[in-house]
């Protein structure tokens, strides 16, 4: 029995037998009551303790029930706090996980953004060098496609290398590839050298007379009328040597090849 219970229940039989004590001592000191007024006052203490322990266990029940309603919304309290305490852990899981998630984008879109960069770049870089460019070759500045500029240095490239094989077929190739390039001119010049230092001493004049007719103006113009003369003196063409040197010293008179015509000419007369 709950000791709630058990103190009601005592407190309303110590009531009872108050109340039966007081009523004997008084029958016994006055002999006031007769059996049946003494059996009424019996039972209506006893209805009394009756309704007292009805009362008694009444409240018993009561607290009982608050006390198992009290323990219910405890045990609610506590599965609720476990819930919301999941819940805050599954939030903090998935907030980093979120938080990983952006760090990595942003390393994705930090190593995208210098991909393209340097992709950027490079395409720039290949751009440049698909573009044409202005080089500055005996004396003149001329615009020329990468591939021409390319292939007239590797061909130079073969002919200070002294093959001039080699250096005949790729110059020749040159002028065939690209007969409009601003280095055209520079290349049958080269040709002529290259010839020359094969021995192909008629197609070295067919290819230095194509650069004094073909552009009469350029610079390399007087070495190629002094290495026609050479060509000629060696085919043993004296008389035609004779002639280009005159020719060489009349039209440009102040130039380096001039006054090396000056001094073949002589030796040529002598």
């Amino acid at each position: 029995m709950p000791a709630l219970q058990a103190r009601s229940l005592a407190r309303a039989v110590r009531v009872c037998a108050i109340s039966v004590a007081t009523l004997w001592g008084l029958h016994a000191q006055a002999g006031l009551f007769d059996d049946d007024e003494a059996r009424k006052a019996i039972l209506d203490l006893r209805a009394r303790l009756t309704a007292s322990e009805e009362a008694a266990r009444k409240s018993s029940a009561e607290q009982a029930a608050t006390n198992a309603q009290l323990l219910e919304q405890v045990q609610q309290l506590r599965r609720s706090l476990l819930e919301l305490n999941s819940q805050l852990e599954a939030q903090r899981a998935e907030l980093a996980r979120l938080r990983g998630h952006d760090e990595q984008l942003l390393r994705d879109v930090a190593e995208l953004q210098q991909r393209l960069k340097d992709g950027s770049q490079g395409l720039d870089e290949r751009l440049r060098r698909l573009e044409p460019q202005q080089v500055a070759v005996d004396g003149r500045n001329v615009t020329v496609e990468p591939d021409e500029k390319r292939a007239y240095e590797e061909a130079l490239a073969v002919l200070r290398a002294g093959e001039f094989d080699k250096a005949a077929v790729a110059l020749a190739a040159f002028i065939k590839r690209h007969p409009a390039s601003g280095l055209l001119d520079s290349a049958r010049f080269w040709l002529g050298n290259a010839q020359y230092g094969r021995r192909d001493y008629r197609e070295a004049i067919a290819s230095f007379r194509s650069l004094i007719v073909g552009s009469p103006d350029h610079p390399r113009v007087p070495e190629a009328l002094l290495a026609v003369a050479n060509c000629q003196v060696e085919t043993k063409d004296v008389k035609g040597a004779r002639r280009t040197l005159d020719e060489l010293i009349k039209r440009f008179p102040g130039s380096e090849a001039a006054g090396a015509a000056r001094e073949r000419l002589a030796s040529l007369k002598g």
